[in-house]
């Protein structure tokens, strides 16, 4: 497994080594060890029908809040991390990268960021890991088009298929600080 760094520090993208042959492939896609200081509790599988489909951002706060490593084992998608760290340097900032089926690549999300991705194949299949059960009640998102972030989510505004409550989310500027940055 490689590990490397984003243009946000805390954000890291996870490539595993693939071991082939006539067969096909065999990779250890986690261990423990890789990231010791993330307990993971749940593991969570979504699968979008339509290209275009985009989930997110989602975040949940404290008490309940999680670090998430997300990979796509059918399809691809356009994986982006929003930095929602009041008093971080990074603040507002995202980084968006491609995570596919045939690579594993995977995207660790730190608390602290919100997460969301757009399909960019029919029938994405997304697996993520996450260090916190999910709670409704600590439940939070923010637009996943808010102007003031500027991603380009490979897919039209008008284009995009979103849940309602995606559709309803406020922009980063309006919510609470629920996570500071701690240097």
């Amino acid at each position: 497994m490689r590990l490397a760094d984003t243009k946000i520090d805390q954000i890291k993208i996870l490539t595993p080594k693939l071991h082939g042959d006539n067969r096909g492939f065999f990779s250890e896609i986690f261990r423990a060890e890789w990231l010791p200081h993330i307990n993971f509790v749940q593991e969570n599988l979504s699968l979008s029908a339509d290209q275009g489909t985009v989930r997110g951002l989602h975040y949940q706060e404290h008490p309940a809040a999680q670090d998430k490593l997300v990979m796509v084992v059918q399809g691809a998608i356009l994986d982006v991390a929003v930095d929602i760290r009041h008093g971080s340097p990074t603040f507002g900032q995202s980084v968006a990268i491609e995570l596919c089926a045939e690579e594993l690549t995977q995207l660790l999300v730190p608390v602290g960021f919100a997460h969301g991705f757009c399909t960019l194949r029919p029938n994405t299949m997304v697996l993520y890991k996450v260090s916190a059960p999910y709670n409704a009640a600590c439940d939070r998102g923010i637009l996943w088009n808010d102007p003031d972030l500027g991603i380009d989510w490979a897919v039209a505004p008008d284009a995009a298929i979103l849940s309602d409550k995606d559709r309803r989310q406020p922009r980063l500027r309006d919510i609470e600080p629920v996570f500071h940055f701690e240097g």
